[in-house]
């Protein structure tokens, strides 16, 4: 008898315990539902949030100036006015424009790459006294403010008679220390047996940055040219200071001299709109279709060394 009723009470403890842990179960099954529903809301909220101003920018560049300046604003045009696109390229030289921000933007991108991976094979794998040193001086320059810089690079181009040229547009910026640091973490993951084996065959340092690393490190060296090329394109405040001249003067810079307006005058926002459209395209399509080498090589940076 008493072995049955031991048999009995741990029957009981064994059902108990069951039933507590399927309504742990069913719980945790619960908190899991609620943290999706949660995190996929807030996803979307941020997604408005961040394709709400391309959308009004869009909408608006079809707009009329009397329906954009109505009271009560539309989220739809009530009539698509495609003209304002020709009307904003025909209200400037927005050809010559383009063509001066993609020779900038080639240009120092070719250089500022070359560059970069120069000094990031030099900071990863050669031996030199002081590489540590210096590499921490120039990481401590990532944390004073780009003002500063850009002061004291427009009164050196000014001596130099630099002004309203291509190179004041091009040389100042072709150096990245982050772009160095970011392509320096990707060259050390690289092992170091095969810089040692390629030295043993009497491989030069330069045949092994072409032929092992730069092709390892493809992903990166991709991202690092969009994003400097990205960075060449919206580029205002630099090209606003040293290139005033039409000749010289960049997209971003002819938007805004294009629209500019008189004290009093109406602002025709729509034709504004309509050309902002067309210079961020180009950059709308870089991102749509290169996204996935830039996720790619910022995360195959890693953070080792």
């Amino acid at each position: 008898m008493e072995n049955l009723s031991q048999r009995e009470s741990s029957l009981q403890q064994y059902i108990k315990t069951d039933e507590e842990l399927r309504k742990i179960e069913q719980r945790q099954k619960v908190f899991k539902v609620l943290r999706l529903v949660i995190t996929y809301f807030l996803l979307f909220v941020l997604a408005i949030v961040i394709v709400f101003p391309f959308y009004w920018m869009i909408i608006s560049s079809l707009k009329t100036q009397d329906e954009y300046y109505w009271s009560k604003p539309t989220f739809f045009p009530q009539t698509l006015d495609w003209v304002n696109y020709g009307e904003a390229w025909a209200s400037a030289d927005f050809g010559r424009y383009m063509i001066n921000t993609i020779l900038v933007g080639v240009v120092s991108t070719i250089l500022s790459v070359i560059i970069t991976i120069l000094a990031a094979f030099a900071f990863s794998r050669l031996k030199f006294k002081g590489r540590e040193t210096v590499f921490s001086i120039l990481l401590a320059t990532m944390m004073i403010p780009g003002e500063m810089f850009t002061v004291t690079n427009y009164v050196t181009v000014s001596n130099l008679g630099w002004k309203d040229s291509y190179i004041v547009l091009i040389m100042p910026f072709l150096v990245s220390v982050f772009y160095i640091y970011l392509l320096r973490q990707n060259f050390k993951q690289i092992p170091d047996s095969l810089y040692y084996a390629a030295k043993v065959d009497g491989t030069s340092d330069l045949k092994y940055l072409t032929k092992v690393m730069i092709p390892l490190s493809m992903p990166t060296i991709i991202t690092i040219t969009i994003m400097k090329m990205m960075g060449a394109w919206n580029s205002y405040v630099w090209p606003r200071l040293v290139a005033n001249k039409d000749a010289y003067r960049l997209i971003t810079n002819g938007l805004r001299q294009a629209f500019s307006v008189e004290a009093g005058q109406r602002v025709d926002y729509p034709l504004q709109m309509a050309a902002v459209t067309v210079v961020s395209i180009p950059l709308f399509l870089v991102f749509v279709f290169f996204r996935k080498y830039i996720m790619r090589g910022v995360a195959r940076s890693g953070t080792k060394g």
